[in-house]
């Protein structure tokens, strides 16, 4: 992963290494400037992956000769040769300290592994928010992600924003997500009759002799239709051999996709009867699915049926079949249902969650804020890009309600801040007003994670990172949670951090001094 990064990064190892800077102490920074999605909060990800690339940061041979084909033919050979002794033992995250030219060289692939990690996160919460506590959510993006690498980042990082499921199997593979799936319009449309169902026998659970499932599931189909008064004559017979096809191949997890034909008309009954004919034999149906149409009044209707049908048969269970929705889900479409009160289970996001339509980019940046003892900055007329100088510490505060209310920025050297102590602080960019808070808890956010080479904490699992990344988002306070018109999350500094000097500023710069002091 070494060579993940940008060309100008080796150009300007090459500038350090010849002007003799190329192992100054250097400190760097990896933030964003705003909120994604317009929100109060964000999910920060890709820790563990940064990590992993750390540990193996190295230039291979064959690296180091394809640097030596793309760079400047003037460049020295001891270069390369340094380049091919380079590690990242010196190096912790996601502040990084370490040599000035590794610090550097580090930007690009950490800006690239934090970046989509946590703006996907933040996107599969801002959907769990919407969706409330009890309903089961699963990722099923893979075909509309931006390649197989970014179907497994979706998959993961949406798992960690609170998604509980996801149907790509080598996801599951790789991280232990939970795998689920439902079936395709493809199976369904590619049956026409009952005789094409081979084989057509299927064991009672608590055994016995064989059933012929088709002609079992075709007398429940007439009892079902009387009871919801519909012809049998209008239920797709292809559609009834899918399912109990289906079924015979997977009696114990048999599940029906609706809205291949007609919902009123035929997929419910169908699945009614093929459900029944399976209860008659000892199992059970767990699931349908609804992939087009008026998600919300068509769940309604099923839950509908599906009591109706458990009430005059005595089936208990019937009425709380779970039912899944599909079908280009947005967060405007689980506000809809919230709204109308519907009667979904699952909810399946694709498109929406893996690609984050909304704000395609998270927009971290990584700014060096010191070098050799010395704090740096970037001065620039866009007065939001400038930088803060200086190694700093971050520490969140809470309130007596145990809500977080505020993030404060204090310099390295600084004494931590502590519960019940009235701290002086200042709006970052504002240099003249302060004012104070006193928080009930402090929490300081930054831990070492890695150092000489090697990770010094044990890692959390993913469902760990999951846990603690859903018990953060419900210590938010409403006000901040909320996903329209959020009340803006504070960040604030200490006085020093604001009045840190830059051994960098060029005195050449009136407007700024003038500005800052």
């Amino acid at each position: 992963m070494a060579p993940l990064a940008d060309l100008y990064h080796l150009t300007m190892a090459y500038g350090h290494w010849r002007a003799g800077r190329h192992r100054l102490p250097a400190a760097a920074e990896l933030f964003f400037r705003r909120g994604p999605f317009r929100g109060a909060f964000a999910l920060g990800a890709g820790l563990a992956e940064g990590l992993r690339c750390l540990r193996a940061f190295r230039f291979s041979a064959a690296d180091v000769a394809y640097l030596r084909s793309v760079l400047p033919g003037t460049m020295e050979d001891a270069f390369f040769d340094y380049l091919a002794t380079l590690d990242a033992s010196e190096v912790p995250f996601l502040q990084v300290k370490g040599p000035l030219l590794v610090v550097q060289l580090l930007e690009t692939m950490l800006l690239c592994l934090v970046n989509y990690a946590s703006l996907v996160a933040t996107n599969a919460a801002r959907f769990r928010l919407l969706a409330g506590p009890d309903v089961k959510l699963m990722e099923m993006g893979l075909r509309r992600a931006q390649g197989p690498d970014g179907a497994l980042s979706a998959s993961k990082y949406s798992y960690i924003g609170g998604f509980d499921f996801t149907s790509n199997i080598l996801a599951g593979k790789l991280y232990g997500i939970p795998v689920r799936g439902t079936i395709a319009h493809s199976f369904i449309v590619s049956f026409t009759s009952l005789e094409e169902v081979k084989p057509r026998e299927l064991l009672p659970l608590a055994g016995g002799e064989p059933v012929d499932l088709p002609a079992l599931a075709e007398s429940w189909l007439g009892q079902v239709c009387e009871v919801l008064q519909t012809s049998p004559e209008k239920a797709n017979r292809g559609e009834l051999a899918a399912f109990v096809s289906y079924a015979i191949s997977f009696p114990r997890d048999f599940q029906g996709l609706l809205d291949t034909y007609c919902v009123r008309r035929s997929g419910l009954p169908n699945f009614c009867a093929v459900a029944l004919a399976l209860h008659q034999l000892g199992y059970r149906a767990i699931g349908v699915r609804l992939d087009s149409g008026d998600l919300a009044h068509q769940a309604k209707e099923t839950r509908r049926v599906l009591r109706a049908c458990g009430a005059h048969f005595q089936v208990p269970w019937f009425e709380t079949i779970p039912i899944a929705v599909s079908n280009d889900i947005s967060e405007q479409s689980l506000e809809e249902f919230s709204r109308e009160g519907s009667e979904i289970d699952v909810v399946g996001v694709g498109t929406n969650l893996v690609t984050c339509p909304l704000q395609p980019s998270l927009g971290c940046v990584y700014k060096l804020v010191e070098v050799n003892g010395s704090p740096c900055l970037k001065v620039t007329e866009d007065e939001e890009k400038m930088t803060i100088p200086g190694t700093k510490m971050i520490y969140r505060l809470y309130d007596p309600a145990g809500h977080p209310f505020m993030d404060l920025m204090a310099l390295e050297e600084e004494p931590s801040p502590s519960a019940g102590q009235e701290l002086e602080i200042r709006v970052l960019g504002q240099l003249g007003e302060t004012s104070k808070v006193v928080p009930t808890t402090v929490e300081p956010l930054h831990r070492t994670y890695f150092r000489d080479g090697q990770v010094c904490e044990p890692l959390p699992s993913l469902p760990e990172v999951r846990n603690h990344a859903q018990v953060s988002l419900s210590l938010l306070s409403p006000a901040h949670r909320r996903l329209h018109e959020p009340q803006p999350y504070p960040s604030r500094s200490t006085r020093a951090v604001r009045t840190q000097p830059s051994a960098y500023l060029s005195s050449d710069c009136p407007e700024f001094l003038g500005e800052k002091e």
